[in-house]
């Protein structure tokens, strides 16, 4: 399936797991393609798919990649030395904050690249440094993240499967179906009429310093994935012991606290301008490209914005060909745009302003369908 051949690197190795699954072969009347699936697109998009793999488009520049992490380490050890060399009076300590900041977000980037195998040939290569990146230079679980994000990636926006969409009716009421569905059932968690105002002191500055921090400690010790622990604690010992030695306990918590928040909004808002405004619903079963295609859209490329969401512009292709090197990614836009039009998907490409921009709108949309379906007699 069309999963399984984006998501596994070592096909071979792969398939030695699943013989055990295997309860017999498809019988040679039975259609191979189920109805909801649409079987010209699948086979269009197998052609894609081989197309990609002759032009060399799976294969990573380690160049690349290597000026990447390069650029973080040195972020990283700058921001201490301006602390150490100026002191730490604010303006040296918002100077240090930024590029901390800075540093940790274009890390997160980079831990998404090797969670997705995309930066090595080999598998333990990208296991090995993904350890290195998500847990001692970020303080987060490597596991905990693949858990996660394979979920999202193999039904983005579904409800119930995709993890990234469980705010949803908690904190927020998502994507217009789920909205009206919340208000005719009289469910109110929160002022949802107001989410769009409430989200900017919410979601962005506090997803990381709460949800995230405890949920990846949680996730790691009751799963047992004592090695990333291991690897998490190696942040802090680090992170105390070098800022420690320079700053007071209270400035030293305003740091971490403060480069958390800024880290988390940056985030945010760049996760979630690819999927929040769109389509939001149920499992619909449909073939791999239109599950993708439905969920996603894409941020108009510069060599800024490709800088600034690791890529993640280009979250179309990312979708398709989770482990694509972003660095090509430009490279099959082009067939992945034409094979949209072919089949008449809808293929969305948006300024990166406006893209923030429809998070805050389909906020508000949804809270206005939920308000007037509660207020529905």
């Amino acid at each position: 399936q069309d999963a399984f051949v984006a998501f596994h690197v070592n096909k071979v190795l792969v398939s030695k797991y699943l013989k055990p699954l295997q309860i017999g072969e498809l019988a040679p009347d039975q259609p191979s393609i189920e109805p909801t699936k649409n079987e010209r697109l699948v086979k269009d998009f197998r052609e894609l798919r081989a197309t990609v793999e002759r032009m060399g488009l799976l294969e990573p520049n380690q160049l690349f990649f290597f000026l990447l992490l390069a650029h973080i380490l040195l972020l990283d050890t700058a921001a201490w030395l301006v602390l150490f060399y100026f002191g730490t009076s604010l303006l040296p300590f918002v100077f240090s904050l930024l590029l901390l900041t800075i540093s940790q977000v274009q890390a997160s980037w980079l831990q998404h690249d090797l969670g997705h195998l995309s930066v090595f040939r080999k598998t333990k290569w990208n296991h090995l440094l993904h350890k290195f990146v998500m847990c001692h230079l970020i303080g987060a679980s490597a596991k905990w993240w693949t858990l996660l994000h394979s979920q999202h990636h193999a039904k983005p926006n579904c409800f119930h499967k995709d993890p990234d969409i469980d705010m949803h009716p908690f904190l927020f009421t998502l994507g217009k179906k789920f909205s009206v569905e919340l208000g005719i059932k009289k469910k109110k968690y929160m002022p949802y009429n107001h989410q769009h105002k409430y989200f900017f002191i919410t979601l962005p500055p506090l997803l990381f310093p709460t949800y995230f921090h405890c949920h990846t400690f949680y996730i790691a010790y009751t799963k047992k994935y004592w090695m990333d622990l291991v690897w998490m604690l190696t942040f802090y010992i680090r992170f105390f012991y070098t800022y420690g030695s320079l700053l007071e306990t209270k400035t030293l918590n305003s740091l971490i606290s403060l480069h958390r928040m800024l880290e988390s909004s940056w985030f945010v808002w760049v996760s979630q301008m690819n999927h929040i405004p769109m389509d939001i619903d149920y499992d619909k079963n449909l073939d791999w490209m239109s599950t993708q295609l439905q969920a996603t859209c894409n941020v108009k490329q510069s060599l800024f914005n490709d800088w600034f969401t690791g890529h993640l512009n280009f979250q179309i292709e990312h979708h398709l060909f989770p482990t694509m090197p972003r660095h090509n990614y430009w490279k099959v836009a082009p067939l992945v745009k034409s094979l949209c039009a072919k089949h008449g998907i809808e293929y969305q490409c948006k300024p990166l302003l406006t893209a923030f921009a429809d998070i805050v709108h389909s906020l508000k949309s949804s809270g206005e369908l939920w308000h007037d379906a509660y207020l529905h007699k």
